[in-house]
């Protein structure tokens, strides 16, 4: 039944008639394809042909991959957006399944297939009801590039105009610690801030019977290493949440050698939006402190990336409600602010809109592989859960006409 008399949710299962099925495909052919950030030529070519099969007219992204795409409701009603992300990670793939990455190194233990096949099948879903002349308004589907490098693609797609005439602005994110079939959300901050900083140390090098002839740079890179953490929560207020942890530490070659070079890397993270702001001059600052007793030379390089995304109490209402509607209430749970970071805090900034967790661990377990591990997978009756919140979300926006 899809005529006026049909409820909201018996029109949008008609609306989604064949399309969980086809996103299951979809999200396979991509995860066996994954492609590293601004470099999502298939991936954008294989979304923009399904969009273009439903008879939509996307358009590619200035920066060369990501593209957009409207739907056209009602051409007087407001506009809402989706956002899904489509790169993946550089890490090698260590599940054993026929849709495993065919690209060495290369693999989407974030999700992102996941993000990219759902808000597609929102979004063929709303091209029926505006067909059928049952969307409210209008829906701008955003299929950005570059989600895992810092500042992160949102920023190019928003200069492209991604957000130009958006009233609110909706997307997921996968999370592990939550079942498929379900979804969480809280109202404010949903994810911490990050950054990334690079240390480089040098010096002469020398023999390691004879430090006090050199730079001992192995020594000053792990006093680097050790001691910035701990200091970094003396120098500020606990309840920000700044964490710096280390992700690559390199030096020497031989164990008898001082080395000349050596190198440390790793992720600055906040809650809080002031800390995080300060966090740019405080961790260099730090550094150099730690550093100068050895006589090494420093070289910083310090990325500021995205702040936290806050969800804008009305549109988490309206997202809460849709969820449940669809899902009922006991399927749409709370969630704490997660430390980890996502660029559609840049979107957030701009406009109303929500980050949701999309639940995607197989129910009956109680742990499941992290985000941004080899073995991350998903269960894949999540697909069709996101579908059927974003459109309820979509639907419930337009409804309002308040955006």
């Amino acid at each position: 039944m899809s005529g006026r008399g049909a409820t909201q949710i018996e029109r949008i299962e008609s609306s989604l008639a064949g399309v969980d099925e086809m996103m299951v495909a979809l999200r396979r052919d991509i995860h066996a394809h994954p492609e590293l950030a601004w470099h999502e030529v298939r991936t954008s070519a294989v979304v923009t042909q399904a969009l273009a099969g439903a008879g939509l007219e996307p358009i590619s992204l200035p920066s060369g991959t990501g593209l957009m795409c409207d739907i056209m409701g009602e051409p007087t009603g407001p506009m809402v957006a989706l956002r899904a992300d489509l790169d993946a990670l550089p890490l090698d793939d260590e599940k054993d399944v026929s849709y495993r990455s065919t690209n060495a190194g290369v693999a989407h233990a974030c999700g992102h297939d996941v993000h990219t096949a759902v808000v597609l099948g929102a979004g063929l879903a709303l091209a029926r009801l505006a067909h059928d002349h049952q969307l409210p308004g209008r829906v701008r589907l955003v299929f950005q590039p570059a989600e895992e490098v810092l500042p992160g693609g949102a920023l190019k797609a928003i200069e492209a105009g991604a957000l130009d005439g958006v009233g609110r602005v909706f997307a997921l994110h996968c999370d592990p610690r939550v079942d498929a079939g379900s979804v969480a959300v809280r109202t404010g901050p949903i994810t911490g801030a990050t950054d990334s900083v690079t240390v480089h140390l040098s010096g002469p090098g020398g023999h390691t019977a004879r430090p006090q002839l050199t730079v001992d740079l192995v020594a000053a890179l792990a006093d680097v290493v050790g001691r910035t953490p701990m200091l970094l929560s003396r120098r500020v207020d606990p309840r920000g949440g700044l964490s710096l942890v280390w992700g690559r530490v390199a030096a020497g070659s031989a164990a008898n050698v001082i080395p000349e070079r050596g190198v440390a890397a790793g992720s600055v993270r906040a809650l809080d939006p002031d800390i995080w702001e300060a966090a740019a001059t405080l961790v260099p600052e730090l550094i150099h402190q730690i550093a100068a007793p050895y006589g090494a030379h420093v070289e910083i390089d310090y990325v500021q990336g995205v702040p936290p995304a806050v969800n804008e109490p009305g549109a988490t209402e309206v997202f809460r409600a849709a969820a449940e509607g669809v899902l009922g209430p006991t399927h749409v749970l709370d969630t704490p602010q997660s430390m980890g970071a996502e660029d559609f805090a840049w979107f957030l900034e701009r406009l109303p809109g929500v980050l949701g967790r999309l639940g995607v661990r197989r129910p009956g377990t109680h742990s499941a592989p992290d985000l941004h591990r080899g073995d991350f997978d998903v269960d894949e009756r999540a697909i069709a859960c996101g579908t059927r919140v974003l459109v309820a979300t979509v639907l419930g926006s337009l409804g309002e006409h308040g955006d």
